[in-house]
Order: C-alpha cells, then structure tokens, then sequence
C-alpha cells in the first residue's frame, strides 16, 4: 500500500481539524453561504477545494518553492489576491436589498466556483502552508513521493469538503431568514463587506514562513 493506514488516519485527523480552525476560506464559505444561499457555498467550497488541488499540484511538482524562495513571486500574489478581495468589498458594499437572495440576481455557478478557486490560489500562504504540510507525511520507502502527496491532497480536499459543506449549509438557513428581511439584506452584505477588507489586510500583512 502507497500510504501506510496509521499515517493517514493522523493526517484525516488533522486535516479535519486545520478545516474546522476559523480561517479565511471556511469564513469565506460562511458569507457567501448567507448572502447567496447554502447550495453557492457549497459551490464555492467546490472552488475552494479545487485551488487546494492546484497547491497539490504546485507542491508535488516544487513550483510552491518559489513562493517561499522569491520574496517577489509572493508580494505579486498576495497584492493579487488582495485586491480580488477588496473588488469583493465593493461589490458588497454597493449590493441593495434587491440584490440579496432573488434569482434574478444569484451568481452564476460559474461565478460562485471561480471567486472560490481564484480566493484560494492567489493566498501565497496556503501554498506555501501545504509545501510545508504534505511532504510531511510522505514516505519514500514506499515508493515515489509525487503520487503520495497528491493522494494526501485529495484526502484533504475530502475532509475540507466535508466540513466547509456543513457551513454552507448552516450558514445557508441564515440567508433563508434573511431573504425576507431588506434592512438585514443591506446589513449582511456591508458585513460581508467588512470581512473582505479584513480577509485582504490579513493577506498584505502575512509574511512568508521563516521570513
């Protein structure tokens, strides 16, 4: 067997705890969840999951090594993923009440899976957190190391799935009882506003790891 059971049930287990720890992608999942309804965070978490396969991928084949090499390749994606962040903010800032919750005005899925996958990939942090992450538990005695990490990357994928999904879905009844409240339509979105700005100084703050 690739990966050896003990191995990856300690990784299961703290997978499911990273994915539970409050962080920017479940809190992103949660204000989308509100705003557009529980199936656009699951959609969202979808895009999430997928950039999380991208850092795999980044990782497995040593193009993550850039980005904790090159202070320059991580200020140029962090400043990207801000700004995506802070165009998130001023969308919500500018959203009525008649932008909240009707179905002539839900995002597109599309739309809902890119701001996921494009809210994940632009966040140096993670790509660097999972070069440091998934090596880790890699064994070379049992075999090649590149197909390991990307199976450890899709065990992760299934635990985020599982506990980003269950937020949606909570998060979701939050956006039912919302939907026939106009002042709290125009609430939620200015909070989801405030999120955005704090998830963006949040990412022009970071550093990279050992920096």
């Amino acid at each position: 067997m690739l990966i050896d059971p003990n191995v990856l049930a300690v990784f299961l287990t703290a997978s499911v705890a990273l994915a539970m720890a409050p962080g920017p992608d479940n809190i992103f999942v949660l204000t989308q969840s509100a705003l557009h309804g529980r199936m656009a965070g699951v959609i969202v978490t979808l895009g999430l999951c997928a950039g999380v396969m991208v850092h795999t991928t980044a990782v497995a084949l040593g193009v993550a090594v850039i980005f904790q090499t090159s202070a320059l390749a991580f200020t140029l994606l962090k400043l990207l993923g801000a700004a995506y962040l802070l165009y998130l903010a001023w969308n919500a800032v500018r959203a009525g009440a008649a932008d909240f919750g009707q179905a002539g005005h839900r995002l597109a899925p599309r739309a809902l899976f890119l701001r996921g996958l494009v809210m994940n990939v632009t966040n140096p942090k993670v790509a660097i957190f999972f070069l440091a992450f998934l090596p880790q538990f890699a064994d070379p005695e049992r075999g090649p190391v590149t197909p390991q990490i990307f199976l450890f990357g899709l065990a992760f994928v299934v635990c985020a799935l599982a506990v980003f999904c269950t937020v949606a879905v909570a998060a979701g009844s939050l956006g039912v009882w919302l939907s026939r409240r106009p002042r709290a339509q125009i609430m939620i979105n200015r909070a989801a506003a405030v999120v955005f700005v704090g998830l963006a100084v949040r990412l022009l703050v970071s550093q990279r790891f050992g920096s």
